[in-house]
């Protein structure tokens, strides 16, 4: 049985001109349909007309008594109640980025499920473990690798350093550098040896992939230096890290430098950077950085790209075979200069003018 259009506040002429101004098609298809009706068309012709069938024509006429020219537009839910609200949510994100107490929260670490627990704790929210990691992955949170920071690091003091990069090398040069252009260098070791290390790699879950791992005790160091700036490297391969070795490694720095700059090398506190037998060239001058502070070091990062993407999962038999992949890590990752800038540029370095 048809419903008859009981709501006369639009004419036939007024619902086409309403269809016309519309940007919901469909809402407008309707007002046309209905239109059609008021003009006397049958049911089965204006339903068919606009793309649509007799029922589905009754119901708009229904929703349109009810409700006038709103009502033929879709409604849209809004989905269901979120589990957390925003303040639930921020607290849920700082809770994250402090971390658990051990003496209250009983572990070290946050899993899924520990976090479950602490939201029903906290929020009176019961929710599955992976749901608290769909909460956490639209905050911005992912399994990420920690960086290990000592224990006698001191945050102050690196941003200090950071903040007053400029000042000191400016206190550090020697007057017949003034005038001069400056390069900065950042300058570190790294032992590699037939122990290694292992890295992550793609396999299936659940299972427990196997790499080989030596246990023999050959190894051998990469003194490295690099310039963000030019792209520019400077390394060596040697069998220990001392005094003599450094001071290879100075020369080698030294004759990379751009003819007629000055170098500022920046490097740690190691016994073999500060030794009174150092021969420091004429055209570097060293910034030694704060204690513990190796995450002021880019030459770091390089370290950890090469044992990823080099240097991991071998077995070395010989002090030659090290050598070789050593030197073929470090080419590897000085013959690409984005790749260098990429991993080495600092942004406090920057604020010394070349």
């Amino acid at each position: 049985m048809a419903v008859e259009i009981t709501r006369k506040a639009m004419s036939a002429g007024a619902l086409r001109a309403a269809a016309t101004r519309t940007k919901d098609a469909k809402a407008a298809r309707r007002m046309l349909a209905i239109a059609l009706v008021l003009e006397g068309a049958d049911r089965t012709t204006a339903a068919e007309t606009c793309g649509m069938d007799r029922q589905t024509l009754r119901d708009w006429v229904h929703r349109y008594n009810a409700e006038g020219i709103d009502g033929l537009s879709n409604r849209y839910s809004a989905g269901p109640t979120p589990l957390l609200n925003a303040e639930q949510k921020a607290e849920l994100a700082q809770m994250v980025r402090d971390g658990p107490d051990l003496a209250t929260d009983g572990v070290v670490r946050w899993r899924r499920i520990d976090l479950k627990r602490k939201i029903e704790e906290r929020f009176g929210v019961v929710m599955h473990e992976r749901t608290v990691g769909k909460q956490l992955a639209a905050l911005g949170f992912r399994r990420l690798s920690v960086r290990p920071q000592h224990p006698k690091s001191d945050p102050v003091a690196q941003e200090v350093f950071q903040k007053n990069f400029a000042a000191t090398v400016e206190d550090a040069l020697p007057e017949a550098t003034r005038g001069k252009p400056l390069e900065i260098w950042f300058q570190d070791e790294a032992r590699v040896g037939q122990q290694g290390t292992l890295t992550r790699t793609w396999a299936e879950r659940g299972t427990r992939p196997r790499a080989p791992r030596d246990t023999r005790y050959e190894w051998a160091y990469i003194f490295g230096a690099v310039c963000p700036a030019r792209a520019a490297t400077a390394a060596l391969v040697m069998p220990r890290a001392d005094t003599s070795a450094m001071n290879a490694h100075l020369i080698e720095i030294s004759k990379t430098v751009a003819p007629g700059a000055h170098a500022v090398l920046v490097m740690d506190g190691a016994g073999w950077h500060g030794s009174t037998a150092l021969h420091i060239p004429d055209n570097i001058t060293i910034v030694t950085l704060p204690p513990y502070a190796p995450e002021l070091n880019p030459v770091e990062n390089i370290w950890a790209y090469l044992r990823a993407n080099r240097l991991a999962i071998s077995v070395f038999d010989t002090y030659d075979d090290i050598v070789d992949r050593c030197c073929d890590a470090w080419n590897f990752f000085a013959n690409d200069p984005e790749r260098v800038r990429s991993i080495t540029a600092r942004d406090y370095a920057k604020a010394v003018s070349a």
